[in-house]
């Protein structure tokens, strides 16, 4: 069974981090979205609600070969217990590119877990922090983000 898992902060999950997800449940027979806690970060929002929010997005979109958790430590760690066959990573330019192929080395060095990269494509504009920026400044930001988590966010 091909495994991959998508990792990321998700505060919040945007319409871009949907894009990715959509394209991984075709490469895959099933894709774990891991929603990493670093406990030194404050998150602005609840990660037990946004994992119900995601998961109810999966199920509204259909695409039930998808699941979010929560988890704490190291991302292969937290892979590997699900039995990953690759990590998944969404590039949105070069410097995501450049970044992301840095943590892929050390990743596969110290878990022989190799990464997939998904080009966001149309979306690579959009980020959490964007989105959080523009809620903060009192901006419509319900464009780039899924009803099911502008409805818990709102």
């Amino acid at each position: 069974m091909r495994v991959g898992f998508y990792a990321g902060s998700f505060d919040p999950f945007t319409i871009g981090h949907l894009n990715l997800v959509k394209k991984a449940s075709l490469l895959f027979d099933k894709v774990i979205v891991g929603m990493g806690v670093n406990p030194k970060k404050t998150r602005t929002f609840s990660k037990i609600e946004m994992k119900d929010a995601i998961n109810e997005l999966f199920k509204n979109e259909g695409l039930d070969n998808c699941e979010c958790i929560i988890y704490e430590g190291l991302t292969v760690d937290a892979a590997k217990e699900y039995n990953t066959t690759y990590l998944i990573r969404g590039i949105r330019n070069g410097m995501d590119y450049d970044f992301e192929e840095n943590l892929a080395l050390v990743n596969e060095e110290i878990s022989e877990l190799d990464t997939i990269y998904i080009r966001a494509g149309a979306y690579g504009a959009i980020s959490s922090s964007m989105v959080k920026e523009l809620m903060f400044n009192n901006k419509e930001a319900s464009k780039y983000l899924p009803k099911e988590i502008f409805k818990l966010i709102k």
